[in-house]
């Protein structure tokens, strides 16, 4: 059965000078209006114990675009501002839902360049796209078209550390699921195997982050050694970009590559609840489990089972899938990681420990596929010899 869904499609484009500088321009009003409009917010919470809705902030925008000060806000398109106070309305209501952090203030050094342009504000035409403000269209490099018969509801505009720019189109379009499948998988990620599918294949880590390690070393030593404020360090901070980029680019598409492979191979995807947030306080393992990318990864699988009909089960994360003879159902006492093999004490049986616990985290799924059990193990005897 056909499924429709939101599907954004990214592309590279390379702005005229006029173009960099409106969107840059417009880049800076979002930025003001998002700041202005927290610190309203957050001054009318602290003295008055007052909510400001976005249409309290709607009307504020239109006062500070008469004001003096702030006329400047008039030069751009409105839309991208009102859309800025829009996603600060989904900020708080995320915060006040206990689902994010309470919204930070906007920084040009550090936060994201972009800006959203809804209907009213952009053009798509026989593949060229115009926005508001401007008179000539977007030089956008289709590297693969839109979907038939997709009309664009949203377009994003962005710049990357690296100077690139971007330009998204979020559109609906129509996604058949793959066929069905009796084949479920347990994946277990790693460091030195990305992930190890509960087939017993071992999908080695790229090490992105590593293989580029000395590249990027050596031009963050040359950024150090500039003045700061300077034109050297404007460029040397570009070539640092441009190695992250690399790195960044890089991953994801090997991740795209390997979740594709799981979703389209099998019908059932099992993984673990990884902590990553945690895990990464490791001083020892930090960089290696970032270059890794766990999340995103998750992240990947998670929309990709949705929209081709597959299932992915996140089992518990402290689920003992390594100590877990996948032979007996017997918990080894310890088992430090840097054990990559052992042996049963009570069969005897050898295991690989990534393969022994893909193996495991897949048989926890099927428990839930079958009957919504849980993946918590069976409480052992106490040490002082109490019943279990």
């Amino acid at each position: 059965m056909t499924k429709v869904v939101k599907q954004a499609c990214k592309y590279r484009f390379y702005p005229t000078p006029e173009q960099a500088a409106e969107l840059s321009r417009t880049f800076g009003c979002v930025r003001k209006v998002w700041n202005l409009a927290l610190q309203a917010r957050t001054t009318a919470w602290h003295q008055r114990h007052e909510h400001v809705s976005y249409l309290q902030s709607s009307a504020m925008l239109t006062q500070w675009k008469h004001s003096d000060d702030l006329g400047y806000l008039n030069q751009v398109s409105s839309v991208p501002l009102q859309q800025a106070l829009r996603h600060l309305q989904s900020a708080y209501a995320r915060f006040w839902q206990k689902q994010a952090r309470y919204p930070r203030y906007k920084s040009r050094k550090k936060s994201r360049s972009a800006a959203e342009y809804t209907r009213p504000a952009f053009r798509y035409r026989d593949g060229h796209l115009h926005l508001a403000k401007m008179t000539a269209p977007l030089a956008v490099v289709w590297s693969r078209p839109l979907p038939d018969g997709a009309e664009p509801s949203t377009v994003t505009v962005s710049r990357d550390p690296a100077g690139r720019w971007f330009v998204s189109l979020l559109c609906e379009c129509a996604v058949e699921p793959h066929p069905a499948s009796a084949a479920v998988v347990g994946v277990d990620a790693g460091i030195t195997s990305l992930a190890t599918p509960s087939t017993g294949e071992k999908i080695a880590n790229p090490r992105h982050e590593r293989r580029d390690r000395a590249r990027l070393a050596r031009a963050q030593r040359r950024l150090a050694r500039t003045q700061k404020g300077s034109a050297n360090r404007d460029k040397a901070r570009l070539k640092v970009a441009r190695v992250h980029a690399r790195i960044t680019d890089r991953r994801k598409g090997f991740l795209h590559k390997l979740t594709t492979r799981l979703v389209r191979d099998n019908q059932a995807v099992v993984i673990e609840d990884l902590s990553v947030r945690n895990m990464i306080r490791n001083h020892h393992l930090a960089r290696a489990i970032s270059d890794a990318a766990w999340r995103e990864m998750r992240a990947m699988l998670e929309y990709k089972c949705q929209w081709y009909g597959r299932d992915l089960i996140v089992i518990g994360r402290w689920y003992p899938s390594s100590k877990t003879c996948s032979a007996c159902g017997r918990l080894a006492s310890s088992l430090p990681l840097g054990v990559r093999e052992w042996d049963c004490a009570y069969w005897g049986t050898r295991h690989d420990r990534d393969i022994n616990a893909a193996v495991n985290i897949r048989a926890a799924g099927l428990a839930v596929l079958a009957c919504g059990a849980g993946t918590r193990p069976e409480r052992e005897p106490s040490r002082a010899g109490g019943r279990p």
